[in-house]
């Protein structure tokens, strides 16, 4: 039994995890305050930097395995000034998120799968559970820190243990029905993203986590 004064044997929580492993974890959205309903940015969680920049500030936890209980902060890019890739990259994440955590396979286009893939708001976001592809970046002072910027898809072959339950994905034709399956909104593309005016309101530039960076500096 280790003695309450001596620390040595403890174990260190700032290792990263490896790169490529894969995990279930929830996300957990840390709210930022801004608003622009002309986007569908609704709820308080988005977040805009002085840059301009717009983004969700997401806090993983990982829920079994080795690794269970590890956190890991990482930004969802919205909008950014200088083009549309941080958006897009964002975009393609949650579409992979809602993939994952709604066994839905990448390939199937069925209205059952495209509804699916659909959101009410940000707040559909916080608390999804998928697998994750746990990634490794470096911090504002060139340290290695995990970020995720994949989801793993049911047709993975270690998917459906990984996810448990016998988890597969959802054939094409079959509804999804969790809850209701939300309206059509109508899409918002990349352009869009990119070209909407600025909205002023409130924003927190606290940082998302220990040697948290912040966003690229090609997305500021």
């Amino acid at each position: 039994m280790s003695l309450w004064n001596d620390f040595n044997d403890a174990q260190s929580n700032a290792n990263v995890i490896p790169k490529g492993t894969l995990a279930k974890v929830r996300l957990g959205l840390r709210p930022g305050g801004f608003d622009d309903p002309a986007q569908g940015w609704t709820g308080g969680y988005a977040k805009r930097a002085a840059t301009g920049a717009v983004y969700l500030d997401a806090e993983y936890t990982v829920l079994e395995g080795p690794y269970a209980k590890r956190k890991i902060w990482s930004l969802i890019g919205l909008y950014s000034p200088n083009g549309p890739n941080w958006a897009n990259m964002g975009r393609s994440l949650v579409r992979g998120m809602l993939n994952s955590s709604r066994g839905i396979s990448d390939k199937d286009n069925s209205p059952e799968a495209q509804a699916a893939r659909r959101i009410n708001g940000f707040a559909d976001l916080d608390g999804i559970e998928f697998i994750a592809r746990i990634d490794v970046g470096k911090d504002s002072s060139g340290e290695e820190r995990n970020e995720i910027k994949s989801a793993v898809m049911p047709d993975h072959r270690d998917y459906a243990q990984l996810m448990g339950h016998g988890a597969a994905p959802m054939a094409s034709g079959t509804a999804y029905t969790p809850q209701s399956a939300p309206p059509a909104p109508q899409p918002q593309t990349a352009a869009q993203l990119q070209g909407a005016p600025a909205q002023h309101g409130q924003y927190d530039q606290t940082p998302a986590g220990p040697g948290f960076s912040g966003r690229p500096s090609w997305a500021e």
